[in-house]
């Protein structure tokens, strides 16, 4: 695949070209085996973006009983700001819709204004926050993570 606009549904074998894209981009990547769990895991789809044969982007859904949730999102840095976030999540919410989820659910730090702009304009809105969630990106403090949903409409 080489138009990087063309998600992908990932397979376990992409996952070393995830735990690259999570060492290389991530301060706090996550570990090999959540990872493997979730291309194994009936209840999560792992969509992909490849470019040049170089994985710079993927998403992790999990199905839960109503609704669905982002696990997680990630863009190579030096592919940021080019749209590929949205085509992800796009992804995601058509497939939150494929399963009949009601909502769509993430967290995100509270720091991450491109993550929540985003997510703002795709039509999602804060719920609530857990307060010192995470661990500060400067290793000093911890962060909160902002709850935010989307209603999809469900059965």
């Amino acid at each position: 695949m080489s138009d990087p606009s063309s998600v992908v549904l990932l397979r376990p074998s992409a996952l070393a070209a995830l735990l690259e894209l999570e060492r290389v981009s991530q301060v706090y990547p996550l570990s090999a085996a959540r990872l493997r769990a979730a291309l194994r895991d009936d209840a999560d789809v792992v969509f992909g973006l490849e470019e040049q044969g170089e994985l710079i982007g993927y998403a992790i859904l999990s199905r839960q009983p109503f609704d669905a949730e982002l696990q997680a999102i990630l863009v190579a840095r030096h592919a940021r700001r080019r749209g590929l976030a949205f085509a992800l999540m796009q992804a995601v919410i058509d497939q939150a819709r494929a399963w009949k989820s009601e909502r769509l659910l993430l967290e995100v730090r509270e720091g991450n204004a491109p993550a929540i702009a985003l997510y703002r304009r795709m039509g999602f809105a804060e719920d609530g926050r857990r307060r010192d969630y995470y661990p500060s990106l400067d290793g000093a403090g911890r962060e909160d993570a902002l709850l935010m949903s989307r209603r999809l409409g469900g059965a």
